[in-house]
């Protein structure tokens, strides 16, 4: 635990001094948020990757789906990999780089606005992001609680009080500049760390089931045991096909409506960074995507039924958020567990900076600065930017609290919410010159009362929806996000059709069609 701690101190020291070089190179609202639009394909790479996979992926997702689903868990790694990595640059990269930087839109509300000709939608956007963005980083600071409570065995509160302070402090101080810089550091870790797990977990999981070394072994081990396990359950209790696409769907595709990830879009240097950057960022997604779920299916060679960790209510099943941690506490040398838990601190710090990022600037530049006080100077947006990242941070901590939801839930609340409201509005912005304002509107909001309506299960009672939530089981959050994204794709084209375009003058400016119409440069800020 010693080698451990030194570790931690000097990586969190060293995370610290970044925030602190980062203060230095901050003197713009426009370079807190974005580096001022300069960021190169190697960082914007790790930016995007250390944003997408956090602690919900190896301690949530990797339990849960790992025991669940076995090695069936790696279709989510190819989704996430193919989908919601290397499509997600090619279709949004470009398009959002040269439109954004046209309307001179910072944010996704920004844009809504710029896009659609709104005076109003700004404020809804930036309300969604704000409220539905806090159970998301509640979810990563629930990862590392879980995962620092086993390793050094400490009280989950206490954890929690340690992480937030120390994310808190590099990204109040440095930004964005700081931001993309950790993530590149905390990439570089990540890489090493999961291949490393995965070499030592392969090995003992092989030992332990008699199999031959090497990932054949570690593969063959994880489906034996898999398979025995699975024998036990009656096959009406067995896990579900659907609810495994459900997840690939809603993990690969709701990235596209996220924005902390399409904000990684809208940093980057020039548009020639797009296709390297697409390449390194798959790379990334599929060697720790393959670690978190394949450590996620190895699980059962290491636990059975009776051993596995369970909830402080036995008759709620297994505590699937604890399954991970406590397998590397049991498995790993103390040398290796050193750096496993900097891979997923690392993991963690990336994916809440970009998130308080996005949520203090919703308030800050969105809701303040865009319709209460435009003629505010830099200096006190600046302030209240950091003011409220402080805020938001505090706010994830009282959700984090609460261990009544297991990570995975919390995020397909999340996800189900955000990347309903603007994945839709967000592609036929780019794409599509008849989506009209209210078509966007309609699409937001059927997007979040859908899956909000299905996650707590509102409609229970009503005879259409009686089966399909019999069929969903208690797991219905997946599902409810998965419906929520979807559902914005009918709805956007169908109202459009029947309602007022955007104005000619708009079209232009956002598409670039007309140079006598130029995007304002933004001095202020």
């Amino acid at each position: 635990m010693t080698f451990s701690i030194v570790l931690l101190v000097v990586f969190l020291a060293g995370m610290i001094g970044i925030g602190i070089w980062g203060m230095r190179k901050t003197a713009t609202l426009n370079d807190f948020f974005l580096g001022g639009r300069s960021v190169g394909p190697w960082v914007s790479a790790f930016a995007y990757g250390t944003t997408y996979f956090s602690a919900v992926l190896f301690v949530g997702f990797g339990g849960a789906i790992g025991w669940g689903d076995g090695l069936k868990g790696l279709w989510i790694a190819f989704g996430n990999a193919i989908f919601g990595t290397l499509l997600a640059w090619f279709v949004l990269g470009r398009r959002t780089r040269t439109m954004t930087q046209r309307l001179d839109a910072m944010t996704m509300p920004e844009f809504l606005q710029e896009r659609f000709d709104s005076k109003y939608i700004k404020m809804f956007a930036a309300t969604i992001i704000f409220v539905f963005l806090v159970p998301y980083s509640a979810g990563v600071f629930k990862g590392l609680g879980y995962l620092f409570e086993a390793n050094f065995h400490i009280t989950y509160d206490t954890a929690l009080l340690i992480m937030i302070a120390i994310t808190g402090i590099y990204l109040i101080l440095g930004g964005y500049f700081a931001v993309t810089l950790t993530d590149f550091i905390q990439g570089i870790i990540m890489i090493f760390g999961a291949i490393l797990m995965v070499i030592v977990l392969t090995n003992k999981a092989s030992e332990i089931a008699g199999t031959q070394g090497g990932l054949t072994g570690g593969t063959t081990a994880a489906t034996q045991a898999y398979q025995q396990w699975l024998s036990t359950i009656p096959a009406a209790k067995q896990p579900s096909m659907y609810y495994l696409g459900a997840l690939v769907f809603m993990t690969s595709f709701g990235v596209w409506g996220m924005p902390q990830m399409v904000q990684k879009f809208y940093a980057i240097k020039d548009e020639s960074v797009i296709t390297k950057a697409a390449i390194l960022t798959t790379l990334f997604s599929i060697i720790i995507t393959f670690a978190a779920y394949y450590t996620g299916a190895l699980s059962h060679v290491f636990f059975t039924s009776a051993s596995i960790p369970m909830m402080a209510d036995p008759t709620k099943g297994p505590n699937f958020d604890v399954v991970i941690p406590t397998l590397l506490t049991q498995y790993l040398p103390e040398v290796l567990m050193g750096v496993i838990l900097l891979l997923i601190l690392s993991a963690s710090m990336s994916t809440l900076s970009s998130l308080v990022l996005v949520s203090a600037s919703s308030v800050a530049i969105d809701l303040y600065k865009g319709h209460i006080n435009p003629k505010m100077s830099k200096e006190a947006s600046l302030f209240m930017m950091r003011f409220l990242s402080a805020v938001f941070v505090a706010l994830s901590y009282f959700v984090a609290k609460s261990k009544n939801d297991l990570i995975v839930q919390l995020m397909a609340l999340s996800w189900g919410a955000v990347a309903g409201a603007f994945a839709a509005p967000f592609f036929y912005g780019l794409y599509w010159k008849r989506a009209t304002h209210s078509g966007i509107v309609a699409g937001m909001i059927s997007g979040v009362a859908v899956s909000i309506f299905l996650y707590y299960r509102t409609g229970e009672a009503l005879p259409l929806l009686k089966d399909f939530y019999a069929f969903c089981g208690p797991k219905m959050g997946p599902f409810s996000a998965s419906i929520g994204i979807f559902l914005p794709f009918i709805v956007v084209p169908v109202v459009s059709m029947f309602t007022k375009p955007v104005s000619k003058e708009t079209l232009d400016r956002a598409f670039g069609s007309s140079a006598a119409n130029p995007a304002p440069q933004r001095v202020s800020v």
